[in-house]
Parts: structure tokens; sequence; C-alpha cells
């Protein structure tokens, strides 16, 4: 099964539509979005085409193939315009791998969870990167509309058992076999 996953959209409808074509583009059969779905923060400036209702129709137009995890800046009232539920953390298996889905301001790769998995996912930070912590593979998804420190739009996909960090256009910036 192939998985993209995709995190801090804060709001952008420009960046959904571009997250939602790059799922379309990769053949995904599942859309992982790791948090701060639609508000901006209050840290953060607007980004590209802030339209958060916009963005939930975007998205609830996906809802059967979407797993969303809530962000630090995901709140209760985000539930009323969602057609779809926000997981405080998931674990999923693909392809044999078990995968720790989260959003990163409390697990990341300076706190890891117990029993993490093969592979841990998450935003927050705005930064993509591929790395590893013990046996665990874990990845960062930047974020596509507000990336930080020179980084890319990025997204990740997960596809027999290796994670890729792509770029929104789709250009692969990492890549790791996680067995």
């Amino acid at each position: 099964m192939k998985v993209v996953i995709a995190s801090d959209i804060h709001g952008s409808a420009y960046y959904a539509k571009k997250v939602v074509e790059a799922f379309d583009r990769e053949g995904g059969e599942l859309l992982v979005l790791l948090g701060d779905i639609y508000y901006h923060g209050p840290r953060n400036p607007f980004p590209k085409d802030y339209a958060p209702m916009e963005v939930a129709s975007i998205f609830n137009a996906v809802k059967d193939r979407l797993l969303v995890i809530k962000g630090n800046c995901d709140s209760e009232v985000d539930a009323m315009v969602s057609q779809f539920d926000f997981n405080e953390f998931s674990q999923i298996v693909v392809d044999g791998v078990k995968v720790t889905l989260t959003h990163g301001h409390k697990f990341n790769k300076d706190n890891m969870p117990v029993n993490a998995g093969d592979l841990m996912c998450y935003g927050h930070f705005h930064t993509g990167f591929i790395t590893k912590v013990g046996e665990t593979v874990v990845a960062n998804a930047g974020s596509v509309s507000l990336p930080k420190d020179g980084t890319p739009s990025s997204y990740l996909t997960l596809d027999n058992a290796i994670v890729t960090l792509k770029d929104i256009d789709g250009k692969a910036l990492d890549s790791r076999k996680i067995k």
C-alpha cells in the first residue's frame, strides 16, 4: 500500500490542493495529515491562499482515504467543519512496517515514544528530513505551506518499506529503506 504523508498545511487552500495533487500523482491509497490543518498559529504568517473552510472542503472530498493526526494548532472546533476525525496519534502497519504517526510537538527524534516501531513520522518543526534513532527510522514530513530553515515545501511517501522525502513537485530529496 502506498501512503502519502503531509503536515502543517496551516489553512493554505493552495497547498491543500497541492497535497491532493501529489497524492493522486503518487497513486496513494492512504493520505496521512500530521496535524496543523486549518489554523496558521500565532507565531506563523498567513500562508498562501489562507482559506480554512476551503481546506476543509478539499480534504472532506478525500475523507474515505484520509487519516488525520491532531496538531498543536488543531482544536475541537475544527471537527465541526471536518468530515473526518482528528486522532491524537496513530500506529499503522504498512507492508510489514510498524509506523507511528504523531504531530511532533510531544514525540519527536529527541523524545521518542516507547515502542515507536520501525518508522516514526511527524511534522511540527516545518523542516523535512529522514534519520535513524536507535532501531527506528524517523522522518519529518516538513511543512507544505510554511517550510523553515531554507527547506522546501515537502511531504513523505511510504511504499515497499521505503520512506522518501519529496518536494511538493514530487522530486525525491532523501530516501531510506526501513527493513
